[in-house]
């Protein structure tokens, strides 16, 4: 018997320190339990009913059915593409919708993203209670994707609202949603990374994280573990359609700032300067004098804008705004576009190798519809058909750009043909569908001629690399 008590005893000893050790690593996990009992009073479910025309299409793997915009919207530019067809004759139909959202006032303001209730007709709120209320759309923000909606109730759950600047990567978050309507779906991960650009999306410095987001938690909130709202979950990368680890989040603090401007008047007010910016490339930066890749390149400055009449001028190279350093060219409307618009920043800027101040007094970004470039040329039917807005180049960006004809790029539609074949606004069009591009009328006319619904080629000059891409156009009236 003592001979066994030997052997049991080392057995027992390693067996407590085995359990211990599991001990010790189960505390530092976190637990998410009271925070869902928390928050989950303050988020909802949005339901939306709009009425569209339908176009069927013979072949189309989609004739008969529409897909549903929240799923456009998270597999991008990777949906599968219609197959040629015939267009069928048009009716309208209700199309329906998912989303999440959560409750920021008592009295009923809900906030949620702006592609949720995008043309909606009709949307229907459900609680955590299961009441379900109509909203109306107080307003909404396509630059960042925010909306707000008000219900017609009192005494709300209402989130507590955190702090987005102190979060750091590596940080344990949880979202709150209803993926594919499943309400209250709860799910954890860590912040991936911060102050993310996305193409399409240069106002919002996201949160990028490897929550499971997937459609339907469109809106939800983000939470870290003091049980604070930090962002709103918005987008997702996916080729498959599903969750692969990567998602995205709005900042809180950029969400509250436009939702208390859309409470205030309906709308939000913008910083804006009036230039056509692109990146820095390394070999920019050696012609330019810099030391290393970093800043916007102003490639157009637009007449009679506050740029042009502060002096700025195409070739100047911003480094930085009221002392925040530029480090590329995605950084610079998000730090003008937070500034109010008839206030002063300085521009530290370079221009001719020399380093420069220049104060501008910004302007209000121009309503939907206005003109916001520096060329004159208009947008006609052909840019909207292909999705951009482009101007004819000068002797000084041929010579920056590396190229001997072509229009740049300055405006891309994230919903349009150039943006689904992965064209970027500062990239240079030199050929379409095998004809030279020598400016805009040039490309305008190669665009009335090209085919529809049929794959064509696309040569452009991006960082003075020259590369095809295959678009698709399709018809005026679509």
């Amino acid at each position: 018997m003592e001979r066994l008590s030997r052997y049991i005893s080392p057995f027992l000893l390693a067996l407590v320190t085995l359990c211990a050790a599991q001990f010790a690593q189960a505390r530092e996990l976190p637990d998410f339990t009271q925070l869902v009992k928390d928050a989950a009073p303050g988020v909802v479910n949005i339901s939306t009913t709009s009425t569209v025309e339908r176009r069927g299409m013979q072949g189309s793997p989609f004739s008969g059915q529409d897909v549903p915009d929240i799923f456009r919207h998270f597999f991008g530019d990777r949906m599968p593409p219609m197959m040629p067809g015939v267009p069928g004759q048009g009716r309208e139909e209700q199309r329906h919708s998912l989303g999440s959202g959560f409750i920021i006032s008592r009295d009923g303001y809900i906030m949620t993203n702006a592609h949720v209730v995008d043309g909606a007709d009709e949307i229907v709120v459900r609680l955590n209670d299961r009441r379900e209320l109509k909203a109306t759309l107080v307003g909404a923000d396509k630059k960042t994707d925010v909306a707000v909606l008000k219900v017609d109730a009192k005494n709300l759950p209402v989130l507590e609202v955190g702090d987005s600047d102190d979060l750091q990567v590596g940080e344990w978050v949880a979202a709150i949603g209803s993926p594919f309507g499943f309400d209250h779906s709860v799910t954890a991960g860590i912040v991936s990374a911060i102050d993310r650009t996305l193409p399409s999306d240069a106002y919002v410095p996201f949160i990028q994280t490897d929550v499971a987001i997937n459609p339907g938690n469109s809106g939800g909130p983000l939470f870290n573990l003091e049980g604070e709202v930090v962002g709103i979950n918005s987008q997702i990368y996916t080729r498959s359609g599903g969750f692969m680890g990567v998602s995205f989040a709005i900042p809180i603090n950029v969400a509250m700032d436009i939702a208390d401007q859309l409470k205030a008047s309906g709308h939000v007010n913008r910083g804006w300067l009036g230039v056509v910016i692109q990146p820095v490339s390394k070999d920019l930066a050696e012609s330019f004098g810099l030391d290393e890749a970093r800043g916007a390149l102003i490639s157009e400055v637009a007449d009679d804008s506050p740029a042009s009449e502060a002096g700025l001028e195409a070739g100047d190279v911003v480094l930085a705004v009221d002392g925040q350093k530029v480090e590329d060219s995605s950084t610079l409307p998000r730090l003008v576009g937070r500034v109010s618009p008839g206030d002063e920043v300085t521009l530290n800027i370079l221009r001719d190798g020399e380093p420069q101040k220049i104060d501008v007094t910004v302007g209000n970004w121009p309503k939907e519809g206005e003109s916001v470039s520096g060329s004159q040329h208009q947008e006609n039917d052909s840019q909207s058909r292909l999705g951009v807005a482009v101007s004819d180049l000068d002797d000084r960006m041929r010579s920056q750009l590396g190229v001997d004809n072509g229009v740049v790029v300055r405006q891309v539609d994230p919903q349009g043909a150039a943006a689904a074949a992965g064209i970027s606004r500062g990239d240079v069009i030199v050929s379409f569908n095998g004809q030279k591009i020598d400016g805009t009328d040039t490309l305008m006319k190669a665009v009335d001629e090209a085919p529809i619904d049929r794959a064509i080629p696309v040569r452009i000059v991006r960082d003075g690399q020259a590369l095809f891409v295959a678009l698709r156009l399709q018809s005026a009236d679509e």
